[in-house]
């Protein structure tokens, strides 16, 4: 059981989860283990943590008189009512932040689709300190990393797809007010996802044509080579393997490797099913184009009558916008532009960096305009490939 209580409170014997911060933000090795003496607590009080997870079940409990409230975190159903968000800087604060977080999540998972390569075994603590780095960023102010994760290289697309399907799972967890700590192993899973393809041949996984029907089975290997890999996987949680392996898995029973159906699927396998299809149709890759953010909500939205959970996928859609940030929008003034932040109580109003005309073909003073204050709105989304513009140079 999983209790979030005062650091005050915390005292030796006590086995810590989660300390609910940014890994640069304490300084110990890990962000679970064991309180064995004094000289850990002053650490604690030290680094200024108010509140932090233990763990009951791998350590002492708070006293009777003192026991806040808990809930399981195993279960689809587990809240807490506290908001993860502890500020919002300025955007482009959080930008230069979420840039070079970026570059070291996408070395992490390069680096451990090379160890399951080489046979070894995936450490499942490597990934900590970096998903708590995400989380931090998403609660802080989304706008920021999600539109870098929609940037990616062909050559690296399975490394750069992990760690988008990581933010966007966390992103997801925060619209669902799911626990930080379930958020934590949602991302966990979302991060390794994917390591099954470290086990497909290069020759399949980058082919640039269409695959045969046997290189299409040895791709579609990669979900249960992936859940064997994890199931061997120490320190591994529940939360995190099921949204790994369950991530093809498709509501009308029609994904793999099980051919699970409905509520046999986790939650957490459902959200990670969405956002891994959304983040790979709107990618470039090696064999497509990427499709518009907003035309992909559209189709995710018809395919939930029968793949996904329609209320799951309504959710999503709520939480990452209408017109997702990072997305090319043209506005009813032929002016357009990139959408740098997401208005929640205004979804078609969001704030958008003008750039370009598209009467003119030209480039245009860069502007940042709010929608919701001006008489401008937008009419259509446009593609980057399109209209030739970088979006990496626009975020």
């Amino acid at each position: 059981m999983l209790k979030k209580i005062p650091a005050s409170r915390l005292r030796q014997g006590m086995f810590i989860h989660d300390l609910n911060c940014s890994w640069m933000d304490h300084p110990f090795l890990r962000n679970q283990f064991l309180v064995e003496d004094e000289e850990m607590l002053r650490k604690i009080a030290e680094a200024g943590i108010g509140e932090l997870y233990i763990d009951t079940g791998r350590g002492l409990d708070v006293a009777p008189e003192e026991s806040p409230g808990s809930a399981p975190v195993g279960g689809a159903t587990a809240t807490f009512p506290e908001k993860l968000a502890t500020g919002t800087p300025a955007l482009v604060n959080e930008v230069a932040r979420a840039k070079k977080l970026h570059h070291e999540a996408n070395k992490l998972v390069s680096g451990l689709m090379r160890d399951v390569r080489l046979g070894q075994q995936i450490e499942v603590e490597q990934c900590e300190p970096v998903v708590e780095a995400i989380i931090d960023s998403i609660f802080r102010k989304p706008d920021a990393l999600l539109p870098l994760a929609q940037v990616k290289n062909r050559d690296e697309y399975t490394f750069q797809h992990s760690v988008a399907v990581a933010a966007l799972a966390a992103a997801f967890g925060r619209t669902l007010e799911l626990p930080r700590a379930v958020i934590k192993e949602l991302a966990i899973g979302g991060l390794l996802h994917d390591v099954g393809k470290a086990l497909v041949p290069d020759a399949v996984l980058n082919k640039p044509g269409k695959l045969t029907d046997d290189e299409f089975a040895l791709m579609k290997n990669h979900a249960a080579l992936g859940a064997q890999l994890l199931k061997k996987t120490p320190g591994i949680s529940e939360i995190a393997y099921n949204a790994a392996a369950q991530h093809h898995e498709r509501f009308d029973g029609t994904g793999y490797p099980l051919g699970l159906k409905g509520d046999d699927i986790s939650l957490y396998g459902q959200m990670l099913a969405i956002v891994d299809v959304y983040d790979a149709i709107t990618s470039l890759r090696i064999y497509h184009k990427g499709m518009p953010p907003t035309e992909a909500l559209r189709n995710m939205f018809q395919w939930s009558k029968q793949h996904f959970s329609p209320t799951l996928v309504q959710a999503f859609i709520k939480g990452i916008g209408i017109y997702p940030a990072g997305s090319l929008v043209r506005m009813e003034s032929g002016r357009m532009g990139v959408v740098r932040e997401v208005v929640p109580d205004k979804l078609l109003q969001p704030v958008v960096k003008v750039f370009f005309s598209a009467e003119k073909r030209c480039y245009l003073p860069p502007e940042t305009v709010a929608l919701a204050e001006c008489d401008d709105k937008i009419v259509a989304h446009e593609s980057f490939e399109k209209w030739n513009i970088d979006q990496a140079a626009w975020l």
